[in-house]
Formats: structure tokens, sequence, C-alpha cells
């Protein structure tokens, strides 16, 4: 299993970067051992595609499977294949959206398990284990009524009368995912795990998973076998029904590259569609859209200095942002000074809300040009990994 860190993970370098990310490796770990208790007795695996939901799957699936996990899920097979070096060799890789037809012998070679949504993708993989003259290990996952992935009801009675169709393939998983697991009360959540049990019947005996990380807090109704745990790893609130359970993992500062003072009339960025009605004092920070800062919801979103709001000003650019600093005392906050973007009064849920969208948005937009600093790792004995997978 690798554990140093790759010097490009990194980012740029401190000296030249425009803003710092800060990755709380002890936070995240924490975030897991909640999550696992929280689950009870399923098997607690960890989701750690889109490069671990952007903060960097080479620090951050080593740092998990210390924790405990012994189960990874991604989207894609080349995010597998990735994964594979930074993890120890007992450990599962599941592949959520299945290989495509020319990446099936990829993925069977590296050991990953691919999750099969039709039957389309059951055929590809069920001819190259003829092939390989060997069974193969597999998810199935099943519709419940997301409609977006996995075999329909239709599906699963032909597979049920027609038992051929699974020849070769070890079903050692069925699931399905949850549409609305952020509402709580939402009457879907128990029509859909009703509807896993109902279709799961008709199919080879296997562990069931139907909860992700909201799905986990529904209660252990929603538990089976397996819970696959994402964006609450890093922090993201499972609903807004109460206080966030688990610990902000980011943080963000950027610096300020320059300030002025504006006269009554003068306006900001492009448009112009800020304008000034008193003397203002701006600053012009080092991060824009292309570092995840989205012009959608600008002007509802702020920067932080010593706990004071700086609303942002005008449209957001690609590489830059303007924010008020009026109401900062003078020689406080000057050019290569900096402010914050995200912090633990002011997280990802927070900008989030702001932005209108969801703090899976905000993590997976964060941008490659950042200094990442990864903190609160272990030390190197607390590296030594034992143990194998378990096979869920």
């Amino acid at each position: 299993m690798t554990t140093a860190f790759p010097p490009s993970c990194a980012g740029w370098p401190a000296s030249r970067a425009g803003a710092v990310l800060s990755i709380d490796l002890a936070a995240l770990a924490a975030n897991y051992r909640l999550l696992a208790e929280q689950a009870g007795g399923a098997v607690c695996a960890a989701v750690v595609k889109a490069d671990a939901y952007g903060l960097g799957v080479a620090q951050v699936a080593p740092v998990l499977e210390r924790a405990g996990a012994r189960q990874f899920f991604v989207a894609h097979v080349d995010e597998g294949l990735e994964l594979r070096a930074h993890v120890s060799a007992g450990a599962g890789i599941t592949v959520l959206h299945g290989p495509r037809p020319d990446g099936v012998q990829a993925c069977l070679a590296a050991g990953l398990r691919p999750v099969l949504n039709s039957l389309e993708q059951i055929g590809w993989v069920r001819q190259a284990a003829r092939a390989a003259g060997r069974a193969v290990g597999v998810v199935l996952q099943l519709d419940t009524g997301m409609s977006r992935f996995g075999l329909s009801e239709a599906d699963v009675a032909e597979l049920a009368s027609t038992p051929a169709l699974l020849e070769g393939l070890r079903v050692e998983l069925i699931m399905s995912h949850l549409a609305c697991a952020d509402t709580p009360a939402d009457p879907a959540n128990a029509m859909q795990a009703a509807c896993l049990r109902r279709m799961a019947a008709m199919l080879p005996p296997a562990p069931l998973s139907l909860a992700a990380s909201s799905g986990i807090f529904l209660g252990p109704a929603y538990h089976f076998d397996l819970v696959r745990p994402g964006a609450a790893l890093y922090g993201v609130a499972p609903n807004r029904e109460g206080p966030n359970p688990l610990r902000a993992v980011v943080s963000l500062r950027a610096h300020v590259m320059q300030t002025r003072t504006l006269s009554p009339g003068d306006r900001v960025g492009y448009g112009l569609t800020w304008q000034a009605d008193t003397p203002r004092r701006v600053a012009t920070i080092a991060a824009g859209y292309a570092d995840g800062q989205a012009r959608e919801g600008a002007t509802r979103q702020c920067a932080w200095f010593r706990g004071q709001c700086l609303p942002v000003l005008g449209r957001i650019s690609m590489d830059s942002m303007t924010v008020d600093i009026t109401d900062v005392p003078e020689g406080q906050l000057e050019a290569d000074g900096m402010v914050e973007l995200l912090n633990r009064n002011y997280g990802v849920d927070a900008l989030a809300e702001a932005r209108g969208t969801i703090g899976y948005e905000i993590l997976t937009s964060l941008g490659r040009r950042y200094h990442r600093v990864y903190t609160g790792g272990e030390t190197a004995m607390e590296r030594s990994h034992a143990g194998e997978g378990a096979r869920v």
C-alpha cells in the first residue's frame, strides 16, 4: 500500500499559489468512525469517486483504510485502477458504473468488482467470465424507483426465469440507491427499501446495500448489510433537520492580490453589475470560477477575515473575485494578506446554500490550482496496515 504523498498532489507551491486548501485527515478518519458506528452491524464502505470528492484519493484512501474501511467504491474503471495503488491488496474496490464493453478486461484483470446495471453489462461480463474459465464476483444494482441506474423489475424477472444469464457470475452484493434520503420523512425512502427486498428475493441470495451518506441516518431499517458513505466522509451534512454531526474536513484561504478605494458611482466586475453608493474599500482575491468559486449566487456569498463577513461584489471572474473590506480596519488586510473562503463556521454546506446547490458540488468543483496542505495524518507506525478486506 502506498503511504507517501506524491508531490504533485500538493498542488502548486505555497510561494506561488493564489490560495491554500487545507484537508484535515484526522477529521476525515473521525467521520468514517462515526459513520461506521452509526451503521451498527453493517459493513461501512467508503466512496472515493471523483478523486475522493476532489480532495485527493492518494491521500484520502490510505487514511480511510487505516480508520477501518475495507471496501471502496468508485464510479469508473480508471478510478479503480488509480485507487488500487493506494490501498492494500486485500481492500475491495467496486466500480459503480460497471465497465463499458472494451473496459471489462481491464476491470477484471485489476481485481475490480463491477456493478452490473443492465442486462447488457451482465452479458459483457458473463462472456469475459466464460473466456477466463472462472467465476467473476459482481454486484447487481436494482432500480427501485430512481430511474437512473439499475435493473428494472422486468429485468430481474428475466434473470429469475433464466438462471443461465448469470452463469459464471458470483453475485456478492445486491444494491440500490435512495433518491430522497436527505429528506427523512419522504415516503419514497420506505417504498424503495421495500422494493429492494422484494426484487432481491427473486435473485440468488446475497448481502444487500441501500444506504449511502444520508441513508445511514435513516436508521437500522436502511442499513442492510453494507452502507456506502461518500460526501458525509468529507463533512457534508446528511440532512438539514439538525446540527451536522460530522467534522469539517476542508478549509480554504485565498490571497489578496490588490486593494483599492472606490468613489460613489464606481462599478465592479464584468457587466459592471455592482455600483458603489458610498466610498468603499475593496480587495481582489486570487480565486475564481476556475477554482470552484461559481458565478451563480455570487452576491449571496462572502469571504471572511477574523470572523468578519466580506460580501462578494459583482461577478466572479475565472481567476479572481472582489470583496468589500470597508469595515476592516485600515492596515489589517493589505496586498498578499489572506481571507477565508471556507472555514469551520462557513463550510461547504453554507457555501452551497448561498449558491443554491449542494455540498457535493462544492467539494468536487474545488480546482487544482490551490496549494494543498494535508494535516492530522498518522505517524509512520500507525500507517502500517493489518488485515485483509472483508468481502461484502
